[in-house]
This record gives C-alpha cells, structure tokens and sequence, in this order.
C-alpha cells in the first residue's frame, strides 16, 4: 500500500493526471523532487513523462472533439483504456508545444531510458525490498509488483473515463469534464475533473478544505520545505464566478421548463425535443400528454435511471405496462406533472420540420 501510494502521487504529481509538474507546470520544483517524482512515476508504468504529458496536453486543447486522444464520445471503453489499443494519428499530437520537456533532462533522461526505469522501480526494487524486508521475494513480485500497477492503472484510467461520464458539473458544462467522488478517492484527489478542466494550471484538484486532494497536500507540504515553490492558483474570486455563473446557467434552464402553460401548451414533436436537448427539459411523453418529471426523478419507486431513460421519448407503452403497469394513484401523481399536450398526439413523420 505504501508503494502505491508513492508511485501513484508520482503521477498525480508529477508526470501524468490531473494538476502536474511537466502537463501544466502548477509549480516548481527542486532537482531532487523531480528525480523523485520521474522515478516513481515510472514505477506506476503509464508512459513516459513526455509521453503522457503530450497527450494530456493534447486532451486538454482538444477535450471531446476528434483529436482528443482518449475522447468518451468514443466510449467509456475507449476513454478508459481502448485508446491506447489503436494506432494513433501522430499530426494530432504533434498541435502542442513540448519544447519545454524536451529541455528538461529528467524528462529526456526518462523518456531515453524508460524501460530500465519501469522494469526496476516497478518490480525489482518492490520486489527487492519484499524479499530482503521479510523473506517474501514472490509476494513482492505479485502483490507489490504485477498487481500494484494493475490496480494503480485502473485508478488513474478512470480520470479519463469515470470522470467525464458521471458526476457533478459545478463550474461549466461546456464539456464532459466532471467532479467524481469516488474517482477523487481513488486517485489521491484526481476526480474533482470539472473543476480541473476550467482551471488547469491551478496546482490543486480540489478547494474545500473538506475535499479529498493528497496531492494538493503534498505539494503544499513540499513547498514549506523548500522542495517545491511557486504553486500556482487561480484567483478566488474567478473560481467563485465560474461556480456562480454555473448555478446560474442551471438555474434558467429550469425556469425555461416552467414556463410552459401547464393547461393550454399545445406543442409540436420538434419543438418538444428542442426543449430536451437545447434547453435540457425533464419532459417525456404518454398518450399524447407532457409531462415535465424534474420533481419526480428522486421519488420514482422504479428509480432514477429508468425515469432518465425516457426523457425526449414516448413513454406511453413502457407506463402502460411495457416495463410496468402503474397504478391508479401513479397516473394521478403524474396528472400533477402535466405541462402541455403534444399535437398530433406524438411523433408525426408528416409534421416534422424537415
């Protein structure tokens, strides 16, 4: 557990995920810290510091889009670990400037000799101080070795997949990036995403102080020891306008949703998918009647999954019996709902705006 710990916030820290040294250069740091940190950042076994940094790099220019390398438009799969099972288009890496890693000797030195570093700080020297700790040479080769970067590469995979598909949006949503609790725990404070992608140079992945960042800590506690200087923040009141103008964002779509005339909206199929996809309406569709379910996705008995499910959709067969046959009080309940009626009674191909 101690040998995760020091080769995963090698990462956080140093070469790979999240507030980095060599990715968004959030601090300084001293020659011995950068030793250290390239050393046990091998141990992990997730690329070399030039490696990982150009592709972290490159993500950030282009999160979502076609030359995001391990974009989740593609699949959580693929966001996970599918990317690096295809050959990539080397021109879209080469849209970032990485003159400054390759000015760095710790970087050049690692990348040149990369397999050396991840062969003895990712199974001999674990494996050594097993053996000659306490007699246990297999032990640290398996448990210690194979399986510690089994699980630490799983961990630090989820920033890219986990924590662009689940979670909170708390400062923009203009991308997939999210705040992941769970993720965070795993990754030494990695999965607060959003709040990292609308502030990438900031040192720290999170700003409560009841908030789980080890690396943030870490680095803290270094810089107080004169091993790192210059930690990089944004100023406070830009990362409270950010959550601010969020909440506000949020706060008209649903007041756009509540516009509608709850008796008399008389709505065609078009405009009804408008108002889910542009203006992110709770609304669904059964016997021809809207109903808005914004109130009811934490209550439905069937949970929330299956309400999410059919927002923008026709859900009169699955209320019907389809998935389940409701009771009486369930179709009074959602009466309460109601916010219109869909003309033509539903999706119409010949009342299409085409």
């Amino acid at each position: 557990m101690i040998y995760y710990f020091a080769t995963g916030l090698g990462v956080t820290a140093g070469t790979g995920f999240g507030l980095t040294l060599w990715s968004h250069r959030s601090y300084h740091a001293s020659l011995p810290l950068r030793i250290t940190l390239a050393a046990f950042g091998g141990g992990a076994v997730e690329g070399s510091i030039k490696w990982w940094s150009r592709h972290h790099r490159v993500h950030h220019r282009f999160t979502d889009t076609e030359h995001d390398p391990y974009s989740v438009q593609k699949g959580l799969f693929y966001a996970h670990m599918g990317w690096m099972l295809v050959r990539e288009n080397s021109q879209k890496l080469s849209k970032v400037d990485i003159s400054d890693l390759n000015g760095d000797f710790v970087v050049v030195w690692q990348h040149r000799h990369y397999l050396q570093v991840v062969l003895f700080m990712g199974l001999i020297l674990p494996m050594a101080i097993c053996g000659i700790g306490w007699q246990d040479w297999f032990g640290g080769f398996i448990y210690a070795g194979i399986l510690r970067i089994f699980f630490l590469q799983q961990a630090t995979f989820c920033v890219n997949s986990l924590a662009h598909w689940l979670g909170s949006q708390t400062f923009d949503d203009h991308h997939s990036p999210r705040d992941h609790l769970v993720t965070a725990l795993i990754t030494f404070g990695e999965g607060y995403h959003n709040f990292h992608h609308e502030f990438p140079s900031d040192y720290r992945n999170a700003i409560e102080w009841y908030q789980y960042d080890i690396t943030k800590w870490m680095l803290w506690v270094l810089s107080k020891i004169g091993l790192a200087d210059g930690l990089k923040k944004f100023p406070s009141n830009e990362i409270e306008k950010g959550r601010l103008q969020q909440l506000q964002k949020q706060l008209d779509i649903k007041q756009s949703c509540q516009k509608l005339d709850t008796t008399n909206s008389i709505m065609e199929w078009d405009e009804f998918q408008r108002r889910v996809h542009s203006e992110r309406c709770n609304l669904l569709v059964v016997a021809g009647v809207m109903y808005d379910i914004s109130n009811m996705l934490d209550d439905h008995p069937g949970g929330k999954d299956l309400l999410l499910s059919m927002i923008g959709m026709d859900a009169t067969a699955s209320f019907y019996g389809g998935v389940h046959r409701h009771s009486r009080d369930a179709h009074h309940i959602l009466e309460t709902h109601r916010v219109g009626v869909i003309r033509g009674g539903g999706e119409v191909e010949s009342r299409k705006q085409h």
